[in-house]
């Protein structure tokens, strides 16, 4: 970026009628007395341009970096044909009537719009609104469908990665239809509050009836405003628009035609009882719960685990188990619901080689230590050995120790052994089933190697 001429310092020139202190922050100018005022003037208004440019610069740099960090709203297209949409509604009289698109109201209005206006409702109006711009809405109570679905286009994905790219794994995003809008020619739709209810965010898709004006604001709980200017009626496409559930918007008057949107509540749920908004759409079945109580009644003042059955392909060093729990697949998920239904408070906690880890530990095991009582790094576990009987104890051995190595190790880095820990681990005698297996990269005997960590679901049982 080229810098401001305000700011890069200028070598002194005799021939100017003022000296120039060269300076790499400031650049002052001294004003000699027997230079003629009509030199210093055009100059000085040049530099403060020049100020007043970089100003502006940095002011919209700021700008779009807060801009960047938090978007509260974006748009976009659907690639559907507009002659291939139809609105179907039933007003209070009980008869059906549907509406076919595209639609310019200059040329020809279809009686089934004017029937659709007539079965509308006015918004609230504010204290500074006027009864003859009213905007209208349909009744929540009269059926309304139309052949568009939004769930057949990556419209939701598009929401998500804009203005939810932190939401976690195992939720989405679930748009459900609230309202259809209507502003008429010389209306506009005044400040509509967020409504309040669980919704995280608002879509508004613009059916494509050709007005003029009616552009949708935007404002977000910071007084941030954005404007969407939609060309309502454009063939090969229609519009959306998506912001959060904090933000307020409003509709500016429509000078001609008619704009016609649809609104949509865009919710977030998971398949697992945890979460942003918790909202599981699975039910372990009756069987599954009553197979849990007899062991709730028996462990009741207990530790109980049970092994996890799923592979995340995850590092346990790199991550706590308990950041599983939205990933949960299979039976894993299953029975995390089931123990929350009890009301009780399960956790996800690594496990190796009869060792368990702390709910807050990752698998740190650290590098190997001479001076440690178990060194492994003293002698080379894969050198051949001697043939014969000397040969054979010296391999086992070398085994043992560089079991009791990483054990020191694993038990530095905050692992204790499962008998200290008072947990009863819940497994059937033949261990029927794939055990959950994570590995984790180990040096040992200066080789790497890699430590196969399980996953326990612990839970107290009162």
């Amino acid at each position: 970026m080229v810098p401001s001429p305000a700011l890069v310092g200028r070598a002194y020139d005799p021939s100017l009628p003022f000296n120039r202190s060269p300076s790499t922050d400031f650049e002052i100018e001294h004003v000699s007395a027997s230079s003629p005022g009509r030199y210093a003037r055009p100059l000085m208004r040049r530099e403060m341009s020049a100020y007043a440019d970089d100003e502006i610069l940095q002011n919209s740099i700021a700008r779009i970096i807060a801009a960047k960090a938090r978007p509260f709203s974006v748009s976009g297209r659907i690639p559907v044909d507009p002659a291939h949409l139809t609105l179907f509604f039933r007003t209070k009289s009980g008869i059906t009537h549907s509406l076919d698109f595209p639609i310019d109201v200059d040329y020809d209005t279809p009686p089934a719009l004017d029937v659709l206006i007539a079965a509308c409702r006015p918004h609230p109006l504010l204290e500074d609104d006027y009864a003859d711009s009213e905007s209208l809405f349909y009744p929540a109570n009269l059926p309304l469908t139309t052949s568009l679905e939004i769930a057949n286009h990556p419209i939701l994905e598009a929401v998500r990665n804009t203005l939810f790219p932190t939401l976690p794994g195992g939720h989405y995003l679930n748009a459900v239809r609230d309202r259809l809008e209507i502003v008429t020619t010389g209306s506009h739709m005044g400040v509509q509050p967020p409504v309040g209810d669980t919704r995280v965010a608002t879509i508004i898709v613009t059916l494509p009836v050709r007005y003029k004006g009616g552009a949708l604001v935007v404002r977000n709980s910071e007084g941030e405003e954005e404007k969407f200017v939609v060309r309502g009626g454009k063939s090969g496409h229609m519009e959306w628009t998506a912001f959060l559930a904090e933000c307020t918007s409003e509709v500016e008057p429509v000078q001609k035609g008619c704009r016609v949107s649809i609104a949509y509540a865009v919710h977030i749920k998971t398949f697992g009882p945890s979460g942003v908004q918790p909202d599981p759409l699975i039910a372990p079945s009756d069987y599954f719960l009553d197979q849990l109580a007899p062991i709730f009644n028996m462990m009741r003042g207990r530790m109980i685990a049970w092994y996890l059955n799923g592979d995340y392909g995850v590092n346990p060093a790199d991550v706590l188990a308990e950041t599983l729990v939205p990933y949960l697949k299979g039976g894993d998920s299953i029975l995390y619901h089931a123990i929350k239904l009890y009301k009780l408070s399960p956790e996800l906690r690594w496990t190796a080689g009869g060792y368990i880890w702390p709910v807050d530990r990752t698998v740190e095991c650290g590098p190997e230590v001479d001076g440690s009582p178990y060194s492994g790094g003293r002698r080379t576990r894969r050198q051949p050995g001697v043939r014969g009987a000397v040969s054979t104890y010296g391999e086992e051995a070398d085994e043992e120790e560089e079991i009791e190595s990483l054990r020191y190790r694993v038990e530095e880095s905050g692992a204790i052994p499962l008998s200290e820990a008072d947990i009863v681990l819940l497994a059937d005698k033949t261990m029927s089933g794939n055990i959950s297996k994570e590995r984790v990269p180990l040096v040992s005997a200066g080789e790497l190697d890699k430590l196969v960590v399980n996953i326990l679901l612990v839970v107290y049982v009162p």
